[in-house]
This record gives C-alpha cells, sequence and structure tokens, in this order.
C-alpha cells in the first residue's frame, strides 16, 4: 500500500500540473522548437539553426528551491539547465555536459528540473526534488546522471528505486517527496520556465540567452567559450557557430 499511497498523490497533482502547463510540451521535438525566433544565428552541430531569445533573470536562480548547483560553484561561466527527467535529447545532454564540465574549471552549471512532459515526469521530479533536499550537490547529480544512463521512462517508483540505490532513506524520500513544498516548488519551476519561453527540454540560459533545444557538443562547447572570451553567446568579428 505504501507504493500506492506514494504514487496516486503525485499522479493527481501532476495530472493537474499538465494540464496546465502542458502547452509547452508540445514544442520537445527538435523540429517543431525551430518555429521560434533565433535572435543570434546560432547553428547546431546538426546544421540547423538553434532558436534563442534574450532573457531577464528574476535574480540569481541557485539560489531559489530545487534548483541545485554542481560542478564549480564559484565558476566564471554559469550554465543553467532547464531538463525533463524523460526527455531524450536531455539524456544525450547530460553526457556531453559532465564532459564539459570536468574538462572546464571554470564551469558553473546550474540545474534546474523543469518536468513539463507529463505525469510520469512530475513523479519522478519530487523524488528528485527531495533528494535535492535531503543530498549534497555531488550526490544530486549522481542521481540526475544515474536516471540519464538508463533506459524506458522515469516514474516516481523508477526514481525512487534509484534513490534507494544510492543510499538515500525510504522513509524521508516519501515524506518530502509527497510534501507540500515539493508541489509549490514544481509550480514555482514551471511557472518560471513558462515567463521565460522555455518551450522546449533542455532549455540552457548562458549570457543572458535562452538556447531552445541541445544544439550538440560542439556547438554548446563554442557558446560556453564565446561567453568565456567576451561574455556573449557569439563573440563580433567571429562566424556563426
Amino acid at each position: 500500500m505504501k507504493k500506492l499511497r506514494r504514487s496516486f498523490p503525485s499522479a493527481v497533482l501532476a495530472l493537474a500540473l499538465v494540464h496546465a502547463y502542458g502547452g509547452h510540451s508540445v514544442a520537445q521535438q527538435r523540429d517543431r522548437s525551430m518555429q521560434y525566433v533565433s535572435e543570434y544565428p546560432l547553428v547546431g552541430d546538426d546544421g540547423q539553426r538553434v532558436p534563442n531569445h534574450t532573457v531577464k533573470l528574476p535574480g540569481p536562480l541557485e539560489s531559489l528551491p530545487g534548483v541545485v548547483t554542481v560542478a564549480n560553484p564559484n565558476g566564471k561561466t554559469t550554465l543553467i539547465e532547464f531538463y525533463d527527467l524523460n526527455c531524450p535529447f536531455c539524456r544525450v545532454a547530460s553526457v556531453d555536459i559532465g564532459d564539459l564540465a570536468d574538462t572546464d574549471s571554470e564551469l558553473k552549471l546550474v540545474l534546474v528540473p523543469y518536468p513539463i512532459l507529463g505525469a510520469p515526469s512530475i513523479a519522478a521530479s519530487r523524488v528528485e526534488l527531495a533528494v535535492a533536499k535531503l543530498g549534497t550537490p555531488r550526490q544530486f547529480y549522481a542521481f540526475h546522471r544515474k536516471i540519464y544512463a538508463q533506459r524506458g521512462t522515469t516514474d516516481g517508483l523508477r526514481a525512487f528505486q534509484v534513490a534507494r540505490e544510492l543510499g538515500f532513506d525510504g522513509r524521508a524520500l516519501d515524506a518530502i517527496s509527497d510534501s507540500d513544498d515539493i508541489t509549490q516548488t514544481i509550480k514555482n519551476h514551471l511557472a518560471l520556465g513558462n515567463a521565460l519561453g522555455l518551450a522546449a527540454t533542455p532549455a540552457f540560459i548562458i549570457g543572458g540567452v535562452a538556447i531552445l533545444g541541445y544544439p550538440g557538443r560542439n556547438a554548446l562547447q563554442a557558446i560556453v567559450e564565446a561567453v568565456n572570451a567576451c561574455g556573449k553567446v557569439m563573440c563580433e568579428g567571429r562566424p556563426p557557430i
């Protein structure tokens, strides 16, 4: 009964949140996201234009509940990623971004759970946000990478099992993941992404620009290097990425 108790309230909440914010999930497909504005002529590894637009953040996102900073918290360049645990492009990106963080000691990676792809994603995010409360950033990132190393749909039960494998206490996970605080955190993340126009996952914010969809390892690294060099996603005098 404990598993049913954990999953049923989360599913009810998930359906309500999907109804409220689900319009964004249709933009998950890479080709569909191409309809959005590209303020900078960024080109992905696939040769296609990468949708992007300037954004003004309401403040430092890393201070918000449920947002976790990994890699170098004092890094020169901040890369913010909004992601869904069931996003296939996020899974690919997680490996490349992990490599970038390992090779660029000045990269500050800020992770924002953004469950826009349905009820399983929201149920899994509840567990993920409990991990954020219970563990260290390193432990959170281990959970994040372990989820993406798997295949198939990640729902609340699967996320719970991964967290238990990493040593988290089941009762504590249950209590926190089903709390009103976690419900409000998810609502806040969805509202924030909506306000910033993040209609795809993954979505990145770097140098004051939101990038919709994963541009690929080489393109993302070039963007990070440009921000390192001149504070912009493209430096003057350089050809489009």
